[in-house]
């Protein structure tokens, strides 16, 4: 990719914001995906998706042993980034947040690549904490819950970490977040460094140990295996590996979101589709509709470590949530453009790149 930071024309490429009546625009560059959602608000407060974009990019590649993103992930992460801004130019941008995670909370040099990034491409892109990272996921998937669920367990198994939110329920507002952990374990780094261990009995089991182990920290402070013997305690599940659980037991000849989110397995349903593809091995992942050859090396990785979820808190179902940081980003700043503070801050600023609010 051409270096564009010495690039005058560089500025006539920078997405603008302010147009009253625009549209929101959320980006999430993650550990192995550069994922960006364009979205018009609807009256019944959720939204309508105008436009979308997904391509892997591999950003945490190599970071597990090297402790740095690789110039040659980040000339794909930025080869990406500069794809979304190219579609923004052609949208009345309203208000944007762009975000990155896991793998540059890590880098040493993470921070240098976010400044590279923003001078590059002129989005307005930030490291988010963990904790932030667990909000945006449970705001995502809050349209999901019930008004008898007074817990919800959600995860969320990304490329570099894996979230672990508690959540009290609130029938009549927002839910609150009561606790989370980050787990620096994810597909991709458990890929990297287990190599093809989870394609074994012995070695997927040994990375359920481990995770399990993790895990059991945070159940003992949160009581949460208590709680879900009590009942009312939701266990909901979003990202690659839960969907692709799902798109398994369902039997879909190709994936579809529409059948998948918000879909309620049964436990066993989901046990038998973790069977279904651990039998598959490598070559029969790679040719499976609902995996392919992208994403085959990280499906069992996530499998095992959402066989420790299920180890450590058992539970008859599992919700499905083909949502996450993108739909949780939207939702915020459209709930935020409600509040008539916000509106009057609306009108009296201009929206510019350096000016997006943090949450």
């Amino acid at each position: 990719m051409p270096d564009l930071i010495a690039n005058p024309a560089v500025a006539s490429t920078r997405p603008s914001c302010g147009t009253a009546g625009g549209v929101f625009a959320a980006l999430d560059l993650g550990t192995n995906n550069c994922r960006l959602l364009v979205a018009t608000p609807t009256p019944a407060g959720s939204f309508r998706v105008l436009d979308s974009y997904s391509r892997v990019v591999r950003l945490g590649e190599g970071l597990a042993q090297q402790g740095r993103l690789s110039e040659g992930a980040m000339e794909r992460a930025l080869a990406a980034l500069q794809a979304c801004a190219q579609k923004l130019l052609r949208r009345p941008l309203r208000r944007l947040l762009a975000v990155t995670t896991e793998a540059c909370r890590q880098a040493a040099n993470g921070a240098a690549f976010v400044a590279r990034a923003r001078e590059t491409t002129g989005l307005p892109i930030r490291v988010i904490s963990a904790r932030e990272e667990a909000e945006l996921a449970m705001e995502s998937c809050a349209p999901l819950l019930r008004a008898q669920d007074r817990r919800a367990l959600l995860f969320d198994i990304g490329g570099g970490s894996t979230e672990i939110a508690w959540i009290r329920g609130a029938p009549n507002g927002l839910p609150e977040l009561i606790g989370y952990v980050s787990l620096p374990i994810g597909v991709v780094t458990l890929a990297e460094r287990a190599g093809l261990c989870c394609y074994t009995p012995e070695g997927f089991d040994r990375v359920v140990v481990e995770v399990a182990a993790e895990l059991a920290r945070f159940d003992r402070v949160h009581c949460i295996g208590q709680e879900m013997r009590a009942g009312g305690v939701r266990l909901m599940g979003t990202s690659g590996t839960v969907t692709t659980l799902a798109g398994v037991a369902l039997s879909l000849p190709r994936y579809s979101r529409p059948l998948i989110d918000g879909r309620v397995l049964d436990i066993q349903e989901a046990d038998q589709a973790l069977r279904d593809l651990f039998m598959l091995g490598r070559d029969g992942l790679r040719e499976h509709p609902c995996v392919g050859p992208e994403r085959a090396d990280y499906v069992l990785p996530g499998c095992a470590i959402y066989a420790a979820i299920r180890r450590i808190w058992p539970s008859s179902c599992v919700t499905v949530a083909d949502r996450g940081l993108r739909e949780g980003m939207l939702l915020r700043m459209m709930r935020q453009e409600r509040l008539p503070s916000r509106r009057v801050a609306a009108q009296a600023h201009p929206f510019r790149p350096a000016a997006y609010p943090a949450s």
